[in-house]
């Protein structure tokens, strides 16, 4: 799949895993739609972009996917805006293990990817006015193997997997030309894993000599990634997983 033309949704889009994600779409020749619950982050960002890639290749929506209406009212203006959708990257993701925190990570990172999954199927499939197009949910490394020093992030690391690969097995989307493909990355430097305190890891000690010995990933790297699993139309229900040490591993 070219990416050229091609409208995008990045969710969590002000920094980060996002900001990579968006820039390597701008790079592409796409047009983005850019979502972040940071609104001055997220401006800040569009207007980088906007002196890089031109004011009419992105945009920014000040959103919180754990709000249904502005989820929805997102995947409106990405619409009006541009005309369209062909790619969904559903990234916003936080960290909390201690109440209420770890309810508001199920909320962001699950409900919030279920939302912008559904939102983007209506949108794209065949039969209710779409093109087909591709969504990829980010997940983890902690969605594939155990976390012992967050149980509520991997808990919702693993649905996403599993929701993700449940519906690129459906017969009706396979039919109407959306794909969904999920990204597994381990340790990435940014703030989720910068920022790591006693209310979302249980052990902070432990995890940072975990993080040491399987090293950090840049941003732009795992940008690498999320392109493949874009841009390859054999790619649906693919999950790519990515570690700094190993590399890259489709399962």
């Amino acid at each position: 799949m070219s990416v050229v033309g091609k409208i995008a949704i990045v969710t969590g889009a002000a920094e980060g895993l996002g900001k990579a994600f968006t820039k390597t779409l701008l790079e592409n020749k796409a047009k983005v739609c850019m979502a972040d619950i940071n609104a001055d982050k997220g401006k800040k960002t569009q207007k980088e972009f906007e002196s890089a890639f031109g004011k009419d290749t992105v945009i920014f929506q000040a959103t919180d996917v754990a709000s249904h209406d502005q989820i929805e009212a997102l995947f409106k203006l990405a619409k009006k805006t541009f005309g369209g959708l062909d790619i969904v990257i559903n990234n916003a993701g936080i960290s909390g293990e201690v109440y209420p925190l770890w309810e508001k990570v199920v909320d962001v990172n699950l409900k919030g990817t279920i939302a912008g999954t559904m939102l983007g199927l209506d949108a794209m499939r065949r039969d209710k006015g779409g093109h087909g197009g591709v969504i990829v949910n980010v997940s983890s490394m902690a969605g594939v193997s155990p976390n012992p020093f967050g149980p509520v992030y991997s808990a919702t690391k693993y649905g996403i997997l599993g929701f993700s690969q449940s519906w690129a097995m459906n017969p009706d989307i396979i039919k109407n030309g959306v794909r969904v493909n999920v990204l597994c990355p381990s340790f990435v430097d940014t703030n989720l894993f910068g920022d790591l305190n006693s209310d979302n890891c249980l052990n902070v000690p432990a995890l940072k000599a975990v993080i040491q010995k399987f090293g950090v990933m840049t941003t732009d790297y795992v940008a690498e990634g999320l392109m493949e699993l874009i841009k390859d139309e054999t790619k649906n229900g693919a999950i790519l997983k990515m570690r700094k040490y190993e590399g890259k591993e489709y399962v």
